[in-house]
């Protein structure tokens, strides 16, 4: 009836009002003034409704966090403006020389900044119009990202419709640049959920962040507590504020969570007080910080200064260093890699770094430790590499209590007892019990299902060392003959789970030959060599019949590398793998070489680290438009990929005259436009 209709129409209506109106409390003011058990009654009321009346769930309804349909793909779109990275300072001098040329370049020479935390999570662009979120995007290669509105929505502090400013009105269009993040104790529940399930964890919370928001299942994304401070209004029509600082205040007055830390500088000697303060207190903060970005305040100062092919002249990210703290020593383990290597693991007294609990680090070798003159009972100082592996930089000796004990590695296996041996010339010691060993074989099962192998989603060490408990699996081959009704016994394993794992084991069957020869583990055959030695062979059977002579003599090779895969076809073991790897209807054979496509006859050499792609994806990215990857720069290289920190790849292309392409130009390339 149209009354009763009218009548959930206008409650539907109050409810919404008054549930942005708790979110703003909440998010935006840090005051909530209702308990969690009343807005979660409004919430659930607010879904009744729409279950009975399903046209009242808009796109701006309160509803529309909890994650909608599936998608097959995201969608590219291109940035309105382009967003564009940050030239890196490291040091108060790079500060000071960065304030010397704002200065020479501005007229009158004086500049105030503003200082903000560089959250360490995933930029994201939102568009607002009349006042409700249409659209959010990844930032991409700076210029296209991908169309992710369905997960950015389920993001609570968000607000999906702006609140009308004091005296005015919402903008028709509004266009923002935000840093979406995962808080540091949701992303050690987080990591303690998954490895309950035997999944894989996450490195740190800004891996976590990107891996929700480019969830397919925004419903998988609406259970990941995820949260966003906006940090600048991109030009557009309406409002337009004079400087940064009010630009700010602007985007909290519509609704918007701006970073409550930032600050006005009138000097680059108080951006510096500003970078010391949180270098040193960056721990405190409940979400992860990797530095201070620094602006010109001034809007009209930024437009003078202008930008660079590929940052502004106006901002700088001041990176800080790896953070470091003081642990014990509790003990020092040693694992036992697939290839047999057993690696000495300290075990140490839980110590915050980075924005996650550290309690063991690799110690790599004995060697290391015997220069390091680690022992089990010492205060070290640890720090995670690159804010993400933690690594033990260095003893403190002057506490030794005299009960510190030296490590000695073990004469024998410490899982299947086989004699343990060092090469000569090589740091690594070794079981020598091969495949009869269960940590290799383990290992091996991992490092055919990881990321840059098989890619089996869904199967991380827990769930295989499971599998090979209760004799359901051998070797990896073993995987493709699962059946979910032996999965669902396994413990936290449900049928829907294991239905889910069985679907991502078979949906690899076809993946490229390079992908399944680096999932074999051959000794000394990375990424790169699986990729030569498919384009070489084509099959895996031409591979395995190669002879060492022959596998020497492909380019990127090397005896070394020959022999260690000329040993390993020759393993009766591996013969057997690769059998049942056939009769399971793996695909064995190498895609035939695409023709025509954007790259063709190109030949490409990647060096330094690409923001926007993985090594591995860089490579798929130019062979499957039909580009050539070398290793070396030679004359016959048409470009060179420079990422950050490049190496000696950059000076030799320099000299020879080969182009080189940022990463912005190398994603230009990638979509056919001139550069």
């Amino acid at each position: 009836m149209p009354e009763v209709l009218d009548a959930a129409r206008e409650e539907h209506r109050r409810l919404a009002e008054e549930i942005r109106r708790h979110d703003y409390h909440y998010h935006v003011l840090d005051n909530p003034i209702i308990s969690d058990a009343e807005y979660d009654a409004l919430m659930r009321r607010l879904l009744e409704l729409e279950a009975a009346h399903p046209a009242l769930a808009t796109p701006d309804s309160p509803s529309q966090r909890v994650g909608g349909a599936v998608s097959a793909s995201f969608r590219t779109v291109t940035h309105p403006v382009p967003l564009l990275s940050l030239d890196n300072a490291f040091t108060d001098d790079d500060l000071r020389d960065f304030d010397r040329r704002v200065r020479s370049r501005v007229e009158g020479g004086e500049v105030a900044y503003v200082a903000e935390h560089k959250i360490d999570g995933l930029t994201v662009r939102l568009r607002y119009e009349n006042g409700v979120l249409v659209e959010g995007a990844t930032r991409g290669d700076g210029i296209t990202g991908e169309e992710i509105t369905a997960n950015v929505r389920t993001i609570r502090s968000l607000p999906l419709t702006l609140r009308a400013p004091a005296g005015g009105e919402v903008p028709a269009v509004l266009e923002v640049r935000g840093e979406a993040y995962l808080p540091v104790e949701d992303f050690e529940k987080l990591n303690a959920a998954r490895e309950q399930r035997g999944e894989p964890l996450f490195a740190n919370p800004r891996n976590a962040a990107a891996g929700s928001l480019r969830q397919l299942d925004p419903r998988v994304t609406a259970t990941r507590p995820l949260s966003i401070f906006v940090y600048q209004l991109l030009p557009g029509e309406g409002v337009q504020p004079a400087s940064h600082w009010e630009s700010l205040k602007y985007l909290r007055e519509l609704g918007l969570v701006t970073n409550p830390h930032s600050r006005r500088c009138q000097t680059i000697d108080e951006v510096i007080e500003f970078c010391r303060y949180w270098q040193e207190r960056r721990g405190e903060l409940p979400y992860e910080i990797d530095g201070v970005v620094v602006k010109v305040d001034s809007l009209a100062q930024q437009e003078q200064l202008g930008t660079r092919s590929r940052s502004p002249r106006w901002a700088a990210a001041v990176k800080f260093p790896a953070e470091r703290g003081v642990s014990v020593v509790e003990d020092i383990l040693v694992s036992v890699g697939r290839t047999g290597t057993l690696t000495p693991v300290a075990k140490l007294r839980p110590v915050r770094l980075a924005g996650s609990t550290v309690s063991r680090a690799s110690l790599h070798n004995e060697d290391l430790i015997r220069q390091k003159d680690v022992r089990i009972g010492d205060a070290v100082v640890v720090q995670k590499a690159g804010d993400v592996i933690p690594e033990v930089v260095e003893v403190l000796p002057e506490r030794r209590t005299g009960g510190e004990r030296e490590f000695e590695m073990p004469h024998l296996c410490p899982v299947c007892s086989a004699p343990v041996e060092r090469l000569e010339g090589e740091a690594a010691h070794r079981c020598t019990g091969g495949l009869t060993c269960p940590a290799q074989i383990h290992e091996g099962i991992v490092h055919f299902a990881s990321r840059d192998g098989m890619n089996i989603e869904g199967l991380g060490p827990s769930i295989v060392a499971a599998l090979l408990q209760v004799g359901f699996i051998k070797d990896a081959a073993d995987l493709y003959s699962l059946r979910e009704e032996q999965l669902a016994v396994l413990e936290r394993m449900g049928p829907k789970s294991a239905a889910n794992l069985v679907s991502a084991i078979r949906a690899t069957k076809d993946q490229p030959l390079h992908r399944l020869i680096y999932a074999l583990g051959i000794k000394h055959v990375g990424e790169r060599g699986a990729r030569v030695l498919a384009e070489h062979f084509g099959t895996l059977e031409a591979l395995s019949r190669a002879s060492e002579a022959e596998l020497a003599a492909v380019p990127e090779v090397g005896e070394k590398t020959a022999h260690s895969v000329r040993s390993f076809f020759d393993s009766p073991r591996a013969q057997r793998l690769l059998e049942k790897l056939v009769a399971a209807g793996v695909r064995t054979t190498a895609e035939a070489a695409r023709t025509g496509g954007e790259l063709e006859g190109l030949t490409l050499v990647i060096t330094g680290t690409l923001s926007g792609f993985t090594r591995a994806e860089a490579e798929e990215a130019i062979t499957a438009r039909g580009g050539r990857v070398a290793s070396g720069v030679s004359r016959k290289t048409d470009f060179v990929v420079a990422g950050e920190s490049p190496g000696s790849k950059l000076d030799k292309a320099r000299s020879l005259g080969v182009r080189v392409l940022n990463e912005d130009e190398f994603a230009r390339l990638l979509r056919g436009e001139q550069i």
